[in-house]
């Protein structure tokens, strides 16, 4: 294969990954005002209802839709790692450009307040997907509707709850 048509073929792989990551990166974000509206209606029926029960499914929600939420964000990532140190070098030696090739892709992970705007979404992200559904835990602990059976599966999800946090933590890192 010539190095026409191989820098043809990377280049097609290169729009094929951008329009993943686009659409990954449109499906995590909508996650987020996804769970914000199921957790309020959940809320809302339970308030409506009285049946502090139901405040045991925010936190199923929350973990679901966390992990979901998790996933993409890594898929995203994962992408942008490998177009900067593999398609792009790669596509830079079969071009002799003098430089990087996809600057963009290197040039806006070292802007100013970057580490700043991670970590402020990390604290969305865990209001979202750890304390909200906490709340809610909380909330049906102090309640009279609490019994046995429904405090162990609250435990379990805490704990579940537990590691998504830190998850969503050890991702701040990069």
């Amino acid at each position: 294969m010539d190095d026409v048509t191989e820098s043809k073929i990377l280049l097609a792989e290169y729009g094929c990954l951008k329009e993943e990551q686009k659409t990954r990166i449109g499906f995590r974000d909508n996650l987020l005002y996804f769970t914000l509206a199921a957790a309020t209606a959940v809320v809302a029926i339970t308030a409506q209802s009285g049946q502090s029960r139901l405040l045991l499914s925010v936190p199923a929600i929350c973990l679901i839709l966390g992990w979901t939420y998790l996933v993409n964000d890594e898929k995203i990532s994962a992408i942008g790692y490998y177009i900067r140190d593999r398609l792009g070098p790669r596509l830079g030696e079969l071009s002799s450009a003098h430089g990087a090739v996809f600057s963009w892709e290197i040039y806006h992970r070292n802007v100013a307040g970057r580490a700043v705007h991670k970590r402020l979404q990390t604290a969305v992200d865990l209001l979202t997907y750890l304390i909200l559904p906490m709340v809610c835990t909380t909330a049906f602990w102090c309640s009279p509707a609490v019994q046995p059976l429904l405090v162990v599966a609250s435990v379990g999800q805490t704990l579940a709850l537990a590691v998504l946090g830190w998850q969503f933590l050890r991702r701040t890192e990069r």
